[in-house]
């Protein structure tokens, strides 16, 4: 099996090249969908960011109100931390168990996990390859705004606390450029698939 990690900055398009590669045949794990489901009530990390953060971050149904969580921890770098104490050993878990049981189904399987913040936390160093997807700063902001209905200044804001994707591309293995048309972007990622799978044959 080969293990393949994809990543990118906000709205850098690395969603899109992750549903391509799937489409093409690789297993998909998303980070932020695993982020989610932890969360959830009875799930590994609810219990203790609940202790941590009080019931304010609760809606009426009892779940945890993701935007009202990222209000708090993201003007604050130590509540951050402690939030992703929480979460990331359970994400990381649940990742491990999902392609060890791929792995036994498949065993020249190429398994993607796309997540944000792979180089940030060293995680990408447990990958065979890495996947960066780009895109302009300004294409970044545009995308951005339109997808979460964000102004100008809260996208920024966010990108500048993001570690900067030119810095990212030191440790990628492959690009994909997803500036150009949808077309484009799928062309690079047929072209990083037929690699992945040379490297699996």
């Amino acid at each position: 099996m080969l293990r393949v990690g994809l990543t990118g900055g906000l709205a850098s398009g690395k969603s899109f090249v992750a549903h391509a590669l799937r489409d093409l045949g690789c297993y998909l794990i998303e980070a932020d969908e695993l982020g989610h489901q932890v969360l959830l009530p009875g799930a590994e990390a609810y219990d203790a960011v609940v202790k941590e953060f009080g019931a304010r971050i609760l809606d009426h149904d009892g779940l945890i109100d993701r935007r009202k969580l990222a209000a708090i921890v993201f003007q604050d770098s130590e509540r951050l931390q402690q939030l992703n104490s929480f979460v990331h050993p359970a994400v990381h878990a649940r990742q491990e168990r999902m392609c060890t049981e791929i792995a036994a189904r498949d065993p020249k399987s190429i398994v993607v996990v796309e997540a944000a913040i792979l180089v940030e936390t060293g995680s990408y160093k447990r990958f065979d390859r890495l996947i960066v997807a780009v895109c302009s700063p300004e294409l970044q902001i545009k995308r951005a705004m339109k997808r979460d209905g964000a102004t100008r200044e809260e996208v920024v804001a966010r990108l500048q606390r993001q570690l900067p994707l030119q810095e990212k591309l030191r440790y990628a293995d492959y690009v994909i450029d997803t500036s150009g048309t949808k077309e484009e972007t799928l062309k690079q990622a047929r072209e990083v698939f037929h690699s992945l799978r040379s490297l699996e044959a």
